[in-house]
Order: C-alpha cells, then sequence, then structure tokens
C-alpha cells in the first residue's frame, strides 16, 4: 500500500480540503482502490440529539464516495476543538497509538494508496511525548506540506521543512493552499516562487480560492501525479 502524508504549516490551511481533492483526483483514474485515514480528529459538532460529528470526516468520507464509518476513518476523535492529547484528557482518556497503527493496517487489503491527513502541524502534539512527525516517521509515506497562500506563509513553510528534514522525513512536495480570498494581500502572488527559491523541496502546484484545477506557481494549469508522488523512496529528496 501506498500513502502520502498531508500536513501543514498551521491549523485551517485546508488540509482537508486538499486531501479530498486528491482522494477524487486518484479515484477519477480508475486505477487504483483509493482509502483515507485521519489518525486523531478533535472538534466536533453537536446535533439536536446530541450525537457528535466531525466535519473532517464527513467530508473525507464523501470524497471516498462509500459509507465509510467513523471508526474506519479516524479511530481517535474527540469532542474539543484542541490537540488531540488535551481533547483526549478532558475527556478522561489517553491516546491509544496502537489503536491508530490498527487503524492503518485495516486499510492495507482495502485500497492501494491511502491519503492521510494529519491532525495540525507536523509538531502538533499527539501524545504527550510524540507529535504528528513522530506519527509521520512510523507510517512513512511521503509528507505533502499544505501551506495557506498568503502573508508570513514564508517563515511557516520552511520551518515545516526545516522540522522535517531534521527528522529524516522524505517530502514529496509543498501545496499551497489559498482558504480564504484577500485581494489586499500582495504576498499571495510571489509566496510560491519565494519559498521554491529557499529550499530544494518542489512547488507543486497552487489552489486558488473557489477556484478548481491545480495552478504552477508560474500561474500555468497543471496536473499533478499523485501515485508516482506516493512513490517516491524514502530518501530520494533529501539533502545529504
Amino acid at each position: 500500500m501506498r500513502g502520502l502524508f498531508i500536513t501543514g504549516t498551521d491549523t485551517g490551511v485546508g488540509k482537508t480540503h486538499i486531501a479530498c481533492e486528491i482522494v477524487r483526483e486518484l479515484r477519477m483514474t480508475g486505477q487504483h482502490r483509493v482509502g483515507a485515514f485521519k489518525p486523531a480528529c478533535s472538534g466536533a459538532d453537536i446535533d439536536t440529539n446530541g450525537r457528535p460529528s466531525w466535519d473532517d470526516l464527513n467530508r473525507l468520507r464523501d470524497a471516498i464516495g462509500q459509507n465509510i464509518s467513523d471508526d474506519q476513518l479516524c479511530p481517535l476523535r474527540f469532542l474539543a476543538p484542541l490537540a488531540p492529547p488535551i481533547a483526549a484528557r478532558q475527556e478522561g482518556q489517553t491516546i491509544d497509538v496502537d489503536a491508530i497503527r490498527h487503524g492503518l493496517n485495516a486499510w492495507r487489503s482495502e485500497c492501494d494508496i491511502i491519503v492521510v491527513e494529519g491532525a495540525g502541524g507536523l509538531l502538533c502534539p499527539l501524545t504527550d511525548h510524540q507529535t504528528m512527525a513522530d506519527l509521520a516517521a512510523q507510517f512513512g509515506f511521503p509528507l505533502l506540506i499544505v501551506a495557506r497562500l498568503g502573508l508570513g506563509t514564508i517563515n511557516h513553510t520552511l520551518l515545516t521543512v526545516e522540522a522535517a528534514r531534521q527528522r529524516g522525513l522524505p517530502l514529496a512536495g509543498i501545496l499551497f493552499n489559498e482558504p480564504t480570498h484577500d485581494s489586499g494581500d500582495l504576498s499571495s502572488e510571489s509566496n510560491a516562487t519565494e519559498v521554491a527559491a529557499r529550499c530544494d523541496v518542489p512547488v507543486l502546484a497552487i489552489r486558488r480560492h473557489n477556484r478548481t484545477g491545480w495552478l504552477s506557481r508560474f500561474g500555468q494549469a497543471t496536473r499533478l501525479d499523485w501515485w508516482t508522488l506516493a512513490g517516491v523512496p524514502a530518501q530520494a529528496n533529501l539533502k545529504p
């Protein structure tokens, strides 16, 4: 089973949106069985009957196009919109990393490629002693960094790349997403070029707000081969 591990430079950068787009594009090829997995999810909506639901999971389920249970999509789910170990403590629980491993392994007979969406950023706490970066290392899938298009993203993106390199994580590339449109933010026109000039991780594409399709950092329409990106050897694009 191949996979891609999606992390963000911050919360709210559009990881779920990008994950869903990748799942849909892989499904559209009709060549591979596609799965989606989120190790932990925080921040539930409660309906009038007191039943919780998680928007990220609903969107991933819709992208897969199958009635997959919350348990299969995400083994650890919490009500409060907090980092997983903090949300777990509020509910008198602890983070069961084995449950996450078992959850991923359950997909192995179900799909050829899986899109994993991490919680928060790369150094978001997973347990009291582990982060999402530790989990990404255990999974071994190439990392896709989703960065917010806008002011401040150069620093956030380069810090995430540096943290990934320090841990020897395989890097497939950087995707810029525009969660909301700010016509006054001039930096969104130069973010991708500036980041590309400052690191050798490929800037794969840009996703503009309320637009379909991917753009290259030069503004041209482009397509991405997610299957090939998921097959990047573990150390192929890391500096010596």
